[in-house]
């Protein structure tokens, strides 16, 4: 039994209004009129239209969507920087769309945190002064805040820039000291709206990987904002893509590409490099026909090969723990010898994958081996098999040059 995630953050049909009309266009929503409807009825546009979603604890939980969707202010609406017209936003259980200005104000300063895309770092302050600011604001004596904001920058790599001012600093530095800001406070969960794509791809890919180490050592719960979806798929435990303030599908990258919930998510998706995402836990044909080593002999083999019409068998011990696969020429030939098992025939040497490993990193074993490639968990038993044809299939979807160069790597 899987052990049970804390949810961190709840959004219930959670809407919000631009233009002064609000009821008006609140009812209108409610009775199904559509965005556009409501805009020509009421001039107010619909920002977010029933949202409906959770975060767990240590959750990376991606929102994406193109410009215009709507990601950026579901953000806002968490922190209640943008006010939502209605629904309920919970944050450890407590509902902050009630809760008044003082009591909000001490959420964001102890249980959030934001780190915005242009940075927003004061000029005229030293870097140690900026990752220190926020804890100005809640009232932390000096020496206690300036302890806590060097722990922040020496965590992003910045330990020796303390007295530098923003603008001595390049646009990847500034961007870790916004980071730095908001992980000084400690916050338990970590807003971050766009905040690479004001950087240079280098720098963004690098500010991504740093990103990705903090979460491993820190597991905050972080909710990222992005139009880039490849970014998406390199951070999200989760994705949420967003269209006219419509979240169109929830779940992780697999989730999306292989099983898009609608039209505009397949069409977002289309591009996308599956071969680094798509999985063995996906392609693997689960209880596959097995010989049970000891069990099943030659005879046994032979029956079951000619039953199910599969050559090639997997083989198992009374754990389920893999063997080896056998070959139905040679299970052939050693029912002729009148041999008792198939312990002679197994082919032990044989690739085995984990469920997480990707079509990328499976293709070249299709080069060295005749047999299916067995999926196993961390105790060898099996779970399932890749068959080459299925591997073959999903690789077919990418170029016949990238199938080559995969190849060739695997036999250097």
């Amino acid at each position: 039994m899987g052990k049970i995630r804390k949810v961190k953050v709840k959004v219930e049909d959670l809407v919000l209004v631009f233009g002064k009309q609000k009821k008006e266009a609140l009812k209108l929503l409610n009775e199904g009129c559509s965005k556009k409807e409501i805009l020509a009825k009421t001039g107010c546009t619909i920002g977010i239209n029933k949202a409906n979603f959770e975060i767990f604890e240590g959750e990376f939980f991606v929102i994406m969507g193109l410009s215009g969707s709507g990601k950026s202010t579901l953000l806002r609406c968490l922190n209640r920087l943008n006010e939502p017209t209605s629904g309920k936003v919970f944050i450890n259980g407590e509902d902050i769309t009630r809760k008044n200005n003082k009591d909000l104000l001490e959420v964001r300063r102890t249980e959030m945190s934001m780190v915005f895309q242009k940075f927003g770092l004061l000029p005229h302050h030293t870097v140690l002064s900026n990752a220190a600011f926020g804890l100005e604001l809640r009232g932390e004596e000096r020496e206690t805040r300036e302890s806590k904001a060097q722990q922040a920058l020496d965590t992003v790599g910045l330990n020796g820039f303390e007295q530098q001012l923003p603008s001595q600093l390049s646009g990847g530095m500034q961007q870790r000291v916004g980071l730095a800001r908001a992980l000084a406070n400690d916050p338990e969960v970590l807003l971050m709206d766009e905040a690479f794509s004001a950087l240079d791809p280098l720098i963004k890919t690098e500010m991504q990987d740093q990103l990705l180490e903090l979460q491993d050592n820190l597991q905050k719960t972080i909710i990222f904002i992005t139009h880039d979806l490849d970014e998406a798929i390199k951070l999200g435990d989760r994705i949420a893509i967003m269209r006219d303030g419509v979240i169109e599908q929830i779940g992780t990258a697999e989730d999306i590409l292989t099983n898009p919930a609608s039209d505009y998510v397949k069409a977002f998706v289309e591009k996308v490099d599956r071969k680094s995402i798509i999985s063995a836990g996906s392609l693997m044909f689960e209880k596959p026909t097995v010989v049970r080593f000891k069990k099943d002999g030659p005879e046994g083999a032979l029956r079951k090969m000619r039953s199910t019409g599969i050559e090639i068998l997997p083989v198992v011990d009374a754990h389920e723990t893999f063997l080896g696969f056998v070959h139905i020429s040679e299970v052939i030939q050693s029912a002729k010898r009148k041999e008792l098992t198939v312990e002679s025939i197994i082919h032990t040497n044989v690739p085995t994958v984990s469920k997480e490993v990707t079509v990328e990193e499976m293709l070249p074993l299709i080069s060295e081996i005749r047999s299916p490639i067995a999926v196993v968990n961390n105790d060898n038993r099996l779970l399932g098999i890749v068959t080459q044809t299925s591997l073959i299939i999903e690789a077919t979807k990418y170029n016949e040059e990238e199938i080559i160069e995969l190849k060739e790597k695997a036999n250097k």
